[in-house]
């Protein structure tokens, strides 16, 4: 990737500081999560656990962990690269380190390596903390079609308009779409990486990457020289869910990249949100199937998705001026309403039932409810309009 920015003497004296050498080592040793070492770095620090790493005085399970690298000690060179880059490493350490974005990570914390991350590279002048502050993640599949891209740009867009950081993974499709869109009007975004930063991959998008790391970052736990694997990609994928208040798929295989992401999103307790497609489309499928289990809200435009994923003043907002509208109805139109389910629809007789409403009544109310807005109407019946 080509350069953004040059080396100073302060960037060279922290590239020299032992404890941050220490974190690149680390990093470049275990190239992923490894809760057992971020365990080690807790209790001990970062430039006791290098010496333990080193000197192989590790527990046998976190021995078999860093073996194969721990002779591998390019820190120096790493921290030089991404210095000269316009980058740095972030750790625990640093203030811009996004501590609470991380936290579900430490949680699940097991077997097969879900911890969070034991450092970040990153290429881009902007706090990572700031960054991800107010964020969503937007992901789908690379193939996507005309119908993805357009459906993305406008939401990932209209969210950068209002300030909302758009995280994705840098892939093509729907990614590189997201990424564009918010780029396109001003806006920031984020990238994370499933190899060193100082790789574009695809390199179809080398000069995407330059610009996001000019107006947002370029994110990654692998350490530079490090090159893509399909492992790593999962890996990946937690942290485009972590760091996000929400998840949004658009055009999405049942088995792909978008419904891992989507799934470490649940993990993490994050909302996760899908963009319907035509029932024909196959790049839909995982998207449909989603809403279709409740694994996933049906989202159509930025304000859906943050009626979802927003700070909860926003949604109490939007609860309030929906309880504000909800006031002026009265009588038999109340009770109609009032008889329509959360889900799903129901026929002008049930509705009868339900509400104690005369059918030739409920026929009467429904039309002017439609008209403003409580209610819609399909061939299953009637139902409401969110």
């Amino acid at each position: 990737m080509t350069s953004v920015g040059g080396t100073d003497a302060d960037d060279v004296r922290a590239a020299l500081d032992p404890r941050r050498l220490a974190w690149a080592y680390l990093s470049k040793v275990v190239q992923g999560p490894c809760p057992a070492l971020s365990k080690l770095v807790e209790e001990v620090g970062p430039e006791e656990a290098a010496r333990a790493v080193r000197e192989r005085d590790l527990s046998e399970m976190l021995g078999k962990r860093t073996v194969a690298r721990s002779h591998v000690d390019t820190a120096v060179h790493d921290l030089d690269l991404v210095t000269g880059m316009g980058g740095r490493l972030v750790t625990p350490d640093d203030d811009e380190w996004p501590q609470w974005r991380l936290l579900g990570l430490e949680n699940l914390s097991g077997p097969r390596d879900e911890g969070p991350p034991l450092a970040l590279w990153v290429l881009g002048a902007r706090s990572v903390a700031e960054l991800t502050d107010r964020a969503i993640s937007i992901v789908g599949t690379r193939a996507a079609s005309g119908y993805g891209e357009h459906v993305t740009g406008e939401i990932a867009g209209d969210l950068a308009v209002d300030g909302w950081t758009i995280v994705s993974g840098a892939a093509y499709g729907v990614d590189g779409a997201a990424h564009r869109a918010a780029l396109g009007v001003g806006g920031l975004t984020v990238a994370v990486l499933a190899c060193g930063v100082d790789r574009a991959y695809p390199a179809g998008h080398a000069r995407m990457l330059l610009q996001i790391a000019q107006n947002g970052a370029v994110v990654s736990e692998y350490a530079p020289g490090t090159t893509p694997a399909k492992h790593r990609f999962l890996a990946r994928n937690r942290l485009v869910a972590s760091l996000s208040d929400g998840v949004v798929v658009v055009e999405a295989g049942w088995r792909s990249g978008a419904r891992n992401t989507a799934s470490w999103a649940r993990k993490l307790g994050r909302p996760v949100m899908a963009v319907p497609g035509p029932v024909t489309s196959a790049s839909s499928t995982g998207c449909h199937r989603m809403i279709r289990e409740s694994e996933a809200r049906l989202v159509m435009n930025a304000g859906d998705v943050v009626e979802e994923a927003g700070p909860i003043e926003l949604r109490e907002a939007a609860d309030d001026e929906s309880a504000r509208a909800l006031d002026a109805l009265s009588g038999d139109a109340l009770l109609v309403y009032e008889a329509l389910p959360a889900v799903g629809s129901k026929g002008v007789g049930e509705l009868s039932e339900l509400s104690g409403v005369p059918v030739a009544q409920v026929r009467a109310v429904l039309p002017l409810l439609e008209m403003e807005g409580f209610v819609k109407s399909d061939d299953t019946g009637w139902s409401l309009q969110r």
